[in-house]
């Protein structure tokens, strides 16, 4: 399985815009290798990876998409940013926490489908 992603020392994902040169070494004897060279959108630092030729992917530099709709974007960005005294709140209200029903009740999770039961072709003779 290849690598899913290149880190700065700092624990920041690296992008293709942070990307400033990528080269390949190809070796006689044992794995290739491919070199990227990059400076860290967080800490400004330069940095370099020699990622082995079987783990390299295209899409390993590549930003990963989110999840979340455009309406749900917009509504974000209607919210503003996260204050905090909410995440102090939160922090509390999750110190206070003694049942996790409680929750799943509040946001009304969805019920846990159970996996049908497989029954063998006998069975199936059998009901009938």
């Amino acid at each position: 399985m290849g690598r899913t992603a290149i880190r700065c020392n700092c624990g920041q994902r690296i992008s293709q815009r942070d990307v400033m040169q990528t080269g390949y070494y190809p070796r006689m004897f044992g794995p290739s290798f491919v070199y990227v060279r990059f400076r860290c959108s967080r800490c400004k630092k330069l940095g370099e990876q020699f990622v082995k030729q079987e783990e390299w992917e295209s899409g390993i530099l590549r930003d990963s998409g989110t999840e979340s709709t455009t309406g749900e974007k917009d509504r974000f960005t209607t919210l503003g940013p996260i204050k905090l005294s909410e995440q102090a709140d939160f922090h509390n209200a999750l110190d206070k926490l003694t049942d996790l029903k409680a929750i799943t009740s509040e946001f009304g999770a969805p019920p846990v489908k159970k996996p049908a039961k497989k029954r063998s072709p006998n069975e199936k003779e059998k009901r009938q």
